[in-house]
């Protein structure tokens, strides 16, 4: 089963609870959620690998780290995946971006995909798929799995929110794939939505219905 890994540093939890109020304008929200997805990517990246390199300095020389070859591919599962790929571009502005663009049937809430671009060589890469909610699990699970089509190197899965039913479900489809999350909410509404959540991300991020 994949790990699942909860996210509790004390910034991003205090950010997280402003973006949940109904209140919050959507140019805050956009500014929150850039600032945790940074914060985040922190944590995400802390197995990164270094090596060290002789460096000198104003005042001596020394052996200082620096990153392994890391070739990161950020993926963004649209349209909401994109307020996380900002501050995680702050963070990696080096990294390379795709797109995998989902919309949920209302109905069946089955994932329809419409758009999919990444970047070449996929196998030389190590993902970084965000999206910010882990609902019902159907989005980030079929995004994944097309993303493994391309056999990149590793992938991680970064979510705002989860929900059980998403974890299950994603675990059960994907269990080599880590998840990164600031919270694991409850439940889901009738809808789909997690609750009590912060209600539809895309929409808040947008300032769409």
């Amino acid at each position: 089963m994949s790990e699942v890994h909860l996210l509790e540093h004390p910034l991003i939890q205090h950010k997280l609870t402003h973006m949940r109020k109904k209140g919050t304008s959507t140019a805050g929200f956009r500014r929150l959620l850039s600032e945790i997805s940074l914060l985040m990517g922190y944590e995400v990246t802390r197995d990164m690998s270094v090596e060290y390199l002789d460096i000198d300095t104003p005042l001596a020389e020394m052996r200082a780290p620096i990153l392994v070859g890391k070739k990161i591919a950020l993926i963004s599962v649209l349209r909401a995946g994109q307020g996380l790929l900002e501050g995680l571009l702050e963070l990696i502005p080096l990294a390379k971006v795709g797109h995998v663009g989902l919309y949920r049937d209302p109905v069946t809430l089955d994932a329809i995909e419409y758009y999919f671009k990444l970047p070449e060589q996929m196998s030389d890469r190590d993902c970084l798929v965000v999206d910010p909610m882990l609902a019902t699990g159907h989005s980030a699970t079929a995004a994944v799995e097309r993303i493994k089509e391309t056999n990149p190197k590793s992938i991680k899965f970064l979510c705002l929110l989860a929900a059980p039913p998403g974890i299950q479900y994603f675990h059960e489809q994907h269990p080599d794939v880590p998840l990164y999350t600031a919270a694991i909410d409850p439940e889901l509404n009738e809808k789909g939505y997690i609750v009590p959540g912060l209600g539809d991300a895309g929409d808040r991020l947008y300032g769409t219905a």
